[in-house]
């Protein structure tokens, strides 16, 4: 698609300038300036206060050297990111993801992207991202301790409660954070909730390991309720990935009346007609941290099957599909094998898993769409609740947090619904998460100035 507004034409032409190669900001900027068009051209405002302009350059990009010691006494070396994007409604918010793809350019994909998302939930937060090119996976608990405290001595000097405030992401899970936050402590001298996605029992949200897969599940109810009059009961779906967001994704879809038939990881694929055995996933995953292969030989269940590689897994017969792996994990291809085997609603679990070709065409299908942004809001938003009751010195109960998690999730829908239907492209939740999250930023923008 060729931008037909010149100002936005300039703006993407002036980023690609400066961030050649950048493969992943430069997909997710292209994606999100498109539906700006009907904005910018209903309001000259944004021009004129070069909102465009500001919002696609980070405020600041901090990248550093992490050197530790592995088990045999030898020194590693890996690159550290922070990207603090945009802090007009709040103090930047986002994970650290720990995994050999991460660099420069994934890290400004995934913090301008958490920009509208973070927008959209409605807490006040602001855009960032980080993490390291370290890979966790294969290393023992007292490497990943060393990692991690380095990792920390650096990053402690850029982040704050009330400044920029660190989530988990893809590598990042309890054991990871609770190391941060130790060596944070150290550091500062202070117990904050500097850090979301903590342990219970050092201030931590209930329903936090729950929120993205929840979230996901309620955006995609409420997706096929509205739009279709339809919900996940009799469903068939298949969900990609394996790890928390595909787990609890598969645990509320299958609460929700629908029948999860494959998961996946980065090896291949297991398909299980009679519905994924979700104990013993975790048990694989979560206990063991083995791959999912090992579902096969341990089921109860006769007709799995495995399959190597993982792009085959869109070619399984489904009413809904999850994506839940990694970013450009749906191409064309796929879509329309989704699309030949009637897929009704497509919500992406992960951040930017479908390639913009598979995303065209299931708009043209008029296939329900629910972007990342919108559609994996769950778990940013539970962090802003932690962010809350650590602010409070409170504890709220698991129903209390997931109560408060799905009406979130219900309006971050009708936010980009409503959106997609006022700028003329009723049920493009594309260009409606884009729009709304954008708007409220774009204010507050505007309202602050611009800093000379």
């Amino acid at each position: 698609m060729a931008f037909k507004n010149e100002y936005l034409k300039g703006v993407y032409e002036k980023v690609e300038k400066r961030n050649p190669g950048e493969t992943e900001f430069l997909q997710a900027v292209r994606e999100v300036l498109e539906s700006f068009e009907p904005v910018v051209e209903k309001d000259k405002s944004y021009e004129t206060n070069g909102i465009i302009d500001r919002i696609v350059e980070p405020e600041r990009f901090i990248q550093f050297r992490v050197s530790w010691v592995d088990d045999k006494g030898n020194v590693q070396v890996n690159r550290g990111f922070r990207c603090q994007f945009n802090s007009a409604i709040g103090p930047y918010k986002g994970g650290l993801r720990l995994h050999p793809s991460v660099c420069a350019s994934v890290i400004k994909f995934l913090g301008f992207e958490q920009i509208f998302k973070n927008s959209l939930t409605g807490l006040p937060m602001g855009g960032g991202k980080g993490g390291s090119d370290f890979d966790p996976k294969g290393k023992s608990d007292r490497e990943v301790m060393a990692f991690c405290q380095s990792f920390m001595t650096e990053l402690s000097k850029h982040i704050g409660a009330d400044t920029d405030v660190p989530a988990g992401d893809i590598g990042t899970g309890a054991r990871e954070i609770g190391y941060m936050f130790g060596q944070y402590k150290r550091l500062r001298n202070e117990f904050t909730g500097v850090l979301t996605g903590k342990g219970l029992s050092y201030g931590g949200s209930l329903a936090r390991t729950e929120a993205t897969g929840y979230g996901l599940c309620y955006f995609t109810e409420e997706m096929l309720n509205c739009m279709k009059n339809d919900s996940f009961k009799g469903k068939t779906v298949v969900i990609s990935g394996s790890g928390n967001v595909a787990i609890y994704a598969t645990k509320k879809a299958t609460e929700l009346g629908g029948k999860v038939v494959a998961l996946s990881d980065s090896n291949g694929y297991i398909h299980d007609p009679d519905g994924i055995e979700l104990d013993l996933v975790k048990q694989i995953k979560e206990v063991e941290r083995g791959r999912i292969k090992e579902y096969v030989d341990r089921t109860s269940h006769k007709n799995v099957t495995y399959t190597e590689g993982c792009k085959g897994i869109w070619t399984i017969k489904c009413d809904v599909a999850l994506p839940c792996a990694t970013q450009n994990e749906l191409d064309g291809e796929s879509a329309d094998a989704l699309i030949k085997n009637g897929v009704i609603a497509v919500a992406e679990g992960a951040n930017m898993p479908s390639t913009p070709e598979a995303i065209e065409k299931f708009l043209a299908a008029k296939v329900m769409f629910g972007p990342a942004k919108a559609a994996n809001a769950g778990g940013v938003a539970t962090s802003g609740l932690e962010m809350s009751q650590n602010s409070e010195r409170l504890s709220w109960t698991f129903e209390e947090v997931d109560s408060k998690l799905k009406g979130i999730m219900v309006n971050i829908f009708h936010n980009a619904y409503n959106a997609s239907k006022e700028y003329g492209a009723e049920g493009n939740l594309v260009m409606g998460a884009n729009i709304a999250g954008f708007l409220k930023v774009a204010d507050a923008m505007k309202w602050q100035g611009v800093a000379y």
